[in-house]
């Protein structure tokens, strides 16, 4: 473990998880403080369970049609930037789910004036999106169970 100074940490700083599931880690401050100084908590892997990814994708698309960089941007305003979606994770995503059926792309120009390709869900990727989200309520509701009587 490093001895990380407070002051590098301003107050009220997150915990970043990556959503990225190439073995790729992160840090984290513990919860053990000493006069100002925090513990730099040793490399932890965020494997996240599989489709993830996807449902946060379907679930962003559902609201509106975007562009890559504008659904990573809407995940981490939406939980206060406690999640990060790598590019190599998200890109790879979207191409996988347009091959699905679940998501249609199409090249417009972005609030920057800049080409990007924005994506939008199709039917599929609606009942795709119900699924996954009564699949994820079960699994929580069961870890949750776990975790409360372990």
């Amino acid at each position: 473990m490093r001895k990380i100074n407070q002051g590098t940490n301003p107050a009220g700083a997150c915990l970043t998880l990556s959503l990225d599931n190439l073995g790729k880690g992160l840090y984290f401050l513990g919860p053990d403080t000493i006069d100002g100084i925090g513990t730099l908590m040793a490399k932890v892997r965020t494997d996240l369970m599989t489709g993830t990814l996807e449902l946060l994708i379907l679930k962003t698309l559902s609201r509106d049609p975007m562009h890559g960089y504008g659904i990573a941007q809407r995940i981490h305003e939406a939980v206060d930037d406690l999640l990060k979606v790598e590019d190599g994770s998200l890109y790879p995503a979207l191409y996988r789910m347009e091959e699905r059926g679940w998501i249609a792309s199409e090249w417009g120009v972005s609030e920057n004036n800049r080409r990007a390709k924005f994506y939008r869900l199709t039917k599929a990727g609606r009942k795709r999106l119900e699924g996954e989200r009564a699949n994820w309520e079960r699994v929580s509701q069961a870890i949750g169970r776990i975790l409360e009587t372990a």
